[in-house]
C-alpha cells in the first residue's frame, strides 16, 4: 500500500491503478473515500470485502451530471437539485440504467450518484472516466475518515493506494434523498438540509 501526496503525477498513478483493476482511498469534499471503476465486477466485489459486513449499495461519483446521465435517469427533479447543490454533498438515489452492474447495487433497480466538490477528487473522477465508486473509506461501523492516515488504519493495507489530499473540510457523509419514486426521501442526514431540498 502507498500513500502519495495528491498532485497532478500521484492523480495519474491513481488513474492508472483503477484502469488496472485497482482499488484506492482518495480525498472528496465529505470525508475519504474508497474507489475503483465500477464497470469493473472483481474491483467491486473487492470493495465489499474491504467494507466488510456491508450489505448496502455502493454509491458512484460522478465528474459532472452528464456522467451520472450514463448509469442514472435523471429526472427534471433530480437536474433542478443538481443545478442548486452540485457539485456538494448531496447523493440522490435514482433510477439505474442497464448500463451499470447489478453488483454496484446488490440487485436493486436505483444507485445513488453525486458530484463531489473537491479539486483532487473531480480530477480524478474525470481523468478515471468519469464515474468512479464512492463509498466511505472505512470498515462498515466504523467512523468516516477525514484524513489519509485514518482511512490507512483502517482499510490501508487492504487498498492498492491511498491519495492524500489534506483535511476532509466537511468531515462528515452526505446528505442522501432517495427520487425513485417522484416525492423526496432522506435517508441520511447530512450537510445539506431536508428544508434546502423540500423547497424544489
Amino acid at each position: 500500500m502507498k500513500v502519495l501526496t495528491a498532485n497532478e503525477k500521484t492523480i495519474r498513478i491513481a488513474v492508472q491503478t483503477v484502469e488496472k483493476g485497482g482499488v484506492i482511498v482518495y480525498p472528496t469534499d465529505t470525508v475519504y473515500g474508497l474507489g475503483c471503476d465500477p464497470f469493473n465486477r472483481e474491483a467491486v466485489k473487492r470493495i465489499f470485502t474491504i467494507k466488510g459486513e456491508r450489505t448496502k449499495p455502493l454509491p458512484i461519483l460522478a465528474s459532472n451530471i452528464k456522467e451520472a446521465e450514463k448509469i442514472a435517469h435523471v429526472t427534471e427533479q433530480a437536474q433542478k437539485l443538481a443545478e442548486k447543490f452540485w457539485p456538494g454533498p448531496l447523493t440522490m438515489v435514482l433510477l439505474k440504467k442497464p448500463s451499470l452492474l447489478d453488483v454496484v447495487t446488490c440487485g436493486l433497480d436505483s444507485v445513488g450518484v453525486r458530484v463531489p466538490n473537491h479539486p483532487v477528487a473531480l480530477e480524478l473522477i474525470r481523468e478515471a472516466g468519469g464515474l468512479l465508486v464512492g463509498t466511505s473509506a472505512n470498515k462498515s461501523g466504523e467512523k468516516p475518515p477525514q484524513t489519509a492516515e485514518e482511512a490507512a488504519r483502517q482499510i490501508g493495507e487492504e487498498v492498492d493506494l491511498v491519495l492524500d489530499g489534506g483535511f476532509a473540510p466537511l468531515g462528515e457523509s452526505s446528505t442522501i434523498v432517495d427520487l425513485v419514486m417522484g416525492i423526496p426521501r432522506i435517508l441520511r442526514h447530512g450537510p445539506v438540509k431536508v428544508d434546502d431540498i423540500l423547497e424544489e
